[in-house]
């Protein structure tokens, strides 16, 4: 499996990293050869491998995660007078999704530094007559505490919507069985952006178990219409009727093509990045005033996607030290209600907003020495 880097912009130790080769070449390659571009077999066959990999009923590939999202939250039903509750600590297209349909959002805070995820509790502060739904991201690919969340919502009569994109194949026990990320809530949302666990450059797929919101959601994603151009192409059907107001959301062969490869790979892929993730364990433990959160996680149910730590002082000071070392870090993420339009958005989240984040380098080709090298950094500082 081959890890390729992003163009060389000067790091010792970029970002990201992805697994990219052969066998993405060749599957691109195939769709052209076959003359079939737009969405069609390809399509199928990830829809149904996908479906099957995180144990749903239906897949539904999009051309991204935020044409996900917002379908998501239309399907749902969400648009004027609606709240949908939002973390605060997420990128901004889980909250942008829903404000696209009128809806309203309302942020909700983490459980702590040691568990960047929703806080259920707070969750529960914050539902009001308007509540709508819950999006939970699975932030990090570390499940949210699901159990509690889907009696919330289940005691509230509330939808959840899942925001996956860092988990794509991420577990959680819920009832004494594992079940997973995106086959929990009422629809899951995925990411295949190029920094994700699997990528396919742009992309993005929802999950369901509910065959009347699947159909739905497939009329949403191409323009309303009831059936697709292969449909008409196998001679399926002979025209089409646009039922709902829908987007043009689709992927195409050449996205689904890719998908099918990376999805041969993820398992290793992950076996990687949990081993990457337990060395930064390893070599945080004797770096003060920091902390790597999910450090009592089952890895193994895990989709590390990103290395965030927490640290009590002075960050600033480690970001320039870092930086200066030419070892690229980043900040997952600023608080949504951080940036100007959404400034006077409902939801008070302190704990959050107390939390000082800085992004290491992680990908599953990162090496010992290299995690060594930037804990090392830390040390210095």
């Amino acid at each position: 499996m081959t890890t390729a880097k992003p163009a060389d912009a000067g790091w010792v130790i970029p970002l990201a990293d992805t697994c990219l080769g052969r066998e993405e070449v060749d599957a691109v390659a195939r769709v052209l050869r076959s003359g079939w571009v737009t969405a069609g077999p390809e399509t199928e066959r990830f829809e149904s491998a996908f479906a099957a990999r995180v144990g749903a009923r239906h897949a539904i590939a999009v051309c991204n995660g935020t044409a996900a999202l917002h379908l998501a939250n239309i399907a749902l039903g969400v648009g004027p007078g609606a709240e949908v509750l939002c973390p605060n600590l997420t990128f901004v297209a889980s909250a942008n999704a829903t404000r696209y349909t009128g809806g309203e959002v309302v942020f909700t805070d983490v459980s702590g530094p040691e568990d960047l995820t929703v806080s259920p509790e707070d969750i529960e502060r914050k539902i009001t007559p308007r509540t709508r739904a819950i999006t939970v991201v699975h932030y990090a690919g570390f499940a949210c505490r699901m159990e509690p969340i889907l009696g919330i919502a289940s005691r509230h009569g509330l939808a959840i919507i899942e925001d996956c994109a860092h988990a794509p194949g991420a577990r959680v026990e819920v009832e004494g069985a594992l079940r997973f990320a995106g086959a929990l809530g009422a629809v899951g949302c995925f990411s295949f952006f190029g920094n994700k666990n699997m990528t396919t450059g742009e992309g993005g797929m929802l999950t369901t178990n509910d065959d009347r919101l699947a159909e739905l959601l497939r009329r949403y994603r191409s323009h309303g219409m009831t059936t697709m151009s292969y449909d008409r192409f196998r001679g399926h059907a002979h025209g089409y009727d646009v039922t709902v107001l829908g987007h043009n959301y689709r992927t195409d062969d050449i996205h689904s093509a890719i998908g099918l490869a990376q999805l041969q790979k993820l398992d290793e892929i992950h076996f990687r990045r949990r081993r990457v993730y337990r060395w930064y364990l390893d070599e945080f433990r004797s770096v003060e005033h920091a902390t790597v959160p999910f450090a009592d996680r089952d890895l193994e149910l895990a989709t590390p996607h990103i290395l965030s730590v927490v640290v009590r002082r002075g960050g600033a000071t480690i970001r320039a030290r870092l930086d200066q070392a030419r070892i690229q870090t980043s900040r997952h993420y600023d608080l949504i209600n951080s940036f100007s339009t959404y400034r006077g958005c409902r939801g008070e989240t302190p704990v959050a907003a107390g939390l000082d984040l800085i992004t290491l380098p992680f990908g599953p080709g990162l090496t010992r020495d290299q995690v060594a090298r930037i804990a090392g950094a830390f040390r210095e500082v």
